[in-house]
This record gives structure tokens, C-alpha cells and sequence, in this order.
């Protein structure tokens, strides 16, 4: 039970990567709080991940919007007492080349992958404070630190969220908040198991492992990062990957 007592946020927790971390956490003894746009996907999950209401809980929330993340955060501390970690996992895509891409597929990236990130962390980081202690998880990418065809708009959120983890690690720091981000490669979440199968096949060979990587792979980079086992641990970015960018 490595988060025992423990409440945790996991934004776009409905499905993938965000729900594989939302059950694990829960298995490993936290209280789990689910935000998703998707309402009933967001409500299939919790009943999914357990049946006690008093250790989760699901929350509509658009991260883009600040006034919205604020009351939502300002339940949670009212019916759990405080925030001990968030899990910045809510994301989008909206792939176009730079030629092709307009202005509206680029700030809808940069507002929820971006800017969202911003939004969740500043509500839970007063209450961290508060507290003396959190950790903050920030999902960023392999093209985050490599750059992607493509992915403009994806590329400049993800890279942006590596910045402001270095940067929260040094305000935070002292004040007993850890803040670390994990960079997935090709993960076989529902998005990618959409793409062609020759494309697929393709990411899998250029990979020394031999395989896309399982939602569950970066929910243990998570815990691990989440536990007391990295209390010496902020301000870094962990490549889960299987070594595709060596």
C-alpha cells in the first residue's frame, strides 16, 4: 500500500493512461479522484475501479477552464481534507502539419495540454502549500523532447510542460512539493490502436524492446514517482518508452 491515506487527482482519468493510473492508485491504498469532459465514461470507470464511494469520487471538469478547476478542487478538499497528489494526464490531439494547421487547432491543443496543466496545478499547489507536503505528475511526451512531424501544436504543449516542471520543482521545493514529469512513447491506448496497423507494426520494430508500451507501463512510473520511494526525486522527466528514442 505505497499511498496509503493518500488522495490523489488524476485529470482525464476516464479511459487509457489516466484510468490504468486512477485504478492502480486506488489498489495501492489512495483515495482517487477521476476528471474527464466525459461524463459517463468518467462514471463507467469509477464502477469499474471500485465499489466505495467515501474513497473515490468522479468530477465533470474541462481543465482549460480555471474558474471550473478551482470549484472542483475546492470539493475535494472539503469532502477529503486535502490533495496529496495530481496527476496532470488530461490531454488532446489535433495533428496537422504547419502548413495545414490553423489557428483554432492550435490553441485548442496549447488550452487543454498547456495551459490545463497550468490550471491544476495552481488550484492544487495553494493547497499542497497549505499542507506542507504533495507531489505533482505532469504527463509529457518523447516528442515533447524530440519533436514529432506533424504535431505542432502537441510538440510545443508537451515541451512546455517539461519547462514548467523544472521550474515548479525550484519554486516548490522547500515548501515540501515534488514535481516531476514522465515523457510515454507509443502507449496502446484506445487513440493509438486507431492507427493503421502497418504504421503500428512499423513504431513496434524501431523499438528495442519490440512493443508498444501498456497504459499500465506508465501508470508504475507514476506510483513510483508518487511514493515515498522518490522522495529524493523532482524536477526530472522519465522517458518510459522502451528505448525508442536511444
Amino acid at each position: 500500500m505505497k499511498l496509503s491515506n493518500k488522495t490523489a487527482l488524476i485529470t482525464g482519468g476516464a479511459a487509457g493512461i489516466g484510468l490504468a493510473t486512477a485504478s492502480l492508485f486506488y489498489k495501492e491504498g489512495a483515495n482517487v479522484i477521476i476528471w474527464d469532459i466525459n461524463k459517463g465514461q468518467g462514471e463507467k470507470a469509477i464502477a469499474s475501479m471500485t465499489s466505495s464511494s467515501t474513497r473515490s469520487m468522479f468530477q465533470q471538469v474541462d481543465v482549460s477552464d480555471f474558474d471550473a478547476v478551482t470549484e472542483a478542487v475546492s470539493e475535494i478538499k472539503k469532502m477529503f481534507g486535502g490533495i496529496d497528489i495530481l496527476v496532470n494526464n488530461a490531454g488532446i490531439t489535433l495533428d496537422r502539419t504547419l502548413m495545414k494547421m490553423d489557428p483554432q487547432s492550435w490553441q485548442k491543443v496549447i488550452d487543454i495540454n498547456l495551459t490545463g496543466v497550468f490550471n491544476c496545478t495552481k488550484a492544487c499547489a495553494e493547497i499542497m502549500v497549505e499542507q506542507g507536503s504533495g507531489v505533482i505528475l505532469n504527463a509529457s511526451s518523447v516528442v515533447g523532447l524530440y519533436g514529432n512531424f506533424g504535431q505542432t501544436n502537441y510538440v510545443a504543449a508537451k515541451a512546455g510542460v517539461i519547462g514548467m516542471t523544472k521550474t515548479w520543482a525550484r519554486e516548490l521545493g522547500r515548501k515540501g512539493i515534488r514535481v516531476n514529469a514522465v515523457a510515454p512513447g507509443f502507449i496502446a491506448t484506445e487513440m493509438v490502436q486507431k492507427m493503421p496497423e502497418k504504421i503500428i507494426d512499423g513504431i513496434s520494430s524501431k523499438t528495442p524492446l519490440g512493443r508498444l508500451g501498456k497504459p499500465e507501463d506508465i501508470a508504475k512510473a507514476y506510483l513510483f514517482l508518487a511514493s515515498d520511494e522518490a522522495s529524493f526525486i523532482t524536477g526530472t522527466t522519465l522517458s518510459v518508452d522502451g528505448g525508442l528514442t536511444i
